[in-house]
């Protein structure tokens, strides 16, 4: 497992490597929270929420669970689990680019994605 320190310091490098254009009017940047965030559809802590964009009258942030990261990707290689930083980081700053360009795209996605998680999760017969 990676400590919350080494996981900083991938999503760091992992940031710088993106094209700045992708951040603009991100004022609250990308914050790596330390805990885990269950979906609030989990069954029995089975869902969690890697990242989310977050928008409020003040401005916008990227925030990653680490967490969550832990709980689902900590016994991955390092090369493995920097890619699904990558591809979280990357999921949630096509939010905010599709949210200034008015497009809801993604969302509707995400919406999708969810249902079928809590059906793949779900015993049968409920």
């Amino acid at each position: 497992m990676f400590t919350i320190e080494e996981t900083n310091d991938m999503l760091d490098d992992i940031a710088d490597a993106m094209p700045y254009e992708l951040y603009r009017e991100l004022s609250g940047g990308i914050l790596l929270m330390p805990q885990a965030k269950l979906h609030p559809k989990a069954v029995d802590n089975d869902l969690y929420i890697l990242g989310e964009y977050c928008t409020s009258s003040i401005g916008s942030c990227i925030k990653i669970y680490y967490g969550s990261f832990c709980k689902i990707y900590g016994n991955l290689r390092a090369d493995l689990y920097r890619e699904q930083l990558r591809r979280v980081l990357a999921h949630e700053l096509r939010h905010h680019n599709e949210k200034l360009a008015g497009s809801v795209d993604l969302l509707s996605g995400n919406r999708q994605n969810t249902k079928s998680a809590l059906i793949y999760k779900t015993p049968q017969g409920l």
